[in-house]
């Protein structure tokens, strides 16, 4: 465990409830002492390609990411170092111009579908949770959001799934099951998953701060 940190990380498929999951876990605990870090922000810059080609990329593969980026910001958080978090459109599917400047805090909670994936972040991590939601209520989920806040089709949703999402999700994201310490079930909705979780970190998490 770090020193001076707490690191959680929070994993599952696309649609799983993780986000929400993670969002209300940190509204019940200490907010000003928690570090949010998206996996999504650290989607490979394709801004040297064009929007069309943009399109065809599998992001649902783990290559998409960087993780050299992403293990490098988060060591700089456990060094007490400020860092600047990159900012992802997912509407023109690149990065944008501007950063996120982020503080370090007592307690980091790292937030994606890979975050188990790449070992040198995984073994960063003190407590491992994954969001476990079954395929028809995650791809749902997924044609919603991708609807509403993404603009895209109900066909390029469903076409990307059976392509894409759904062989990526069983070859590498369903086997990080495997490294969790703690499994829920259907994310934020589940309060009482929430609740003991929250209970359980609480002492972990004021002995950072206090510490």
């Amino acid at each position: 465990m770090q020193k001076n940190k707490l690191i959680i990380g929070i994993s599952g498929g696309t649609g799983s409830g993780k986000t929400r999951f993670t969002k209300e876990l940190i509204e019940r605990c200490d907010s000003n002492n928690i570090v949010y870090i998206s996996q999504d922000s650290y989607y490979k810059d394709l801004s040297h390609i064009s929007y069309e080609e943009r399109c065809n990329v599998n992001f649902d593969s783990p290559d998409s990411i960087d993780f050299n980026e992403l293990k490098s910001d988060i060591q700089s958080l456990i060094n007490n170092k400020t860092t600047n978090i990159p900012v992802y459109s997912f509407k023109r599917h690149k990065r944008l111009d501007e950063t996120l400047k982020v503080e370090p805090r007592p307690i980091i909670i790292i937030e994606g579908i890979f975050a188990f994936h790449d070992p040198r972040i995984r073994n960063l991590i003190n407590c491992k949770v994954y969001v476990d939601t079954p395929a028809d209520i995650r791809i749902l989920r997924r044609a919603k959001r991708d609807i509403n806040k993404r603009d895209r089709s109900i066909e390029s949703i469903f076409s990307q799934y059976i392509n894409t999402v759904k062989p990526m999700h069983e070859k590498f994201i369903e086997p990080t099951i495997n490294y969790a310490d703690i499994i829920v079930k259907d994310g934020g909705k589940n309060q009482m998953a929430i609740e003991i979780i929250k209970n359980k970190l609480l002492p972990m998490i004021k002995s950072k701060i206090n510490g």
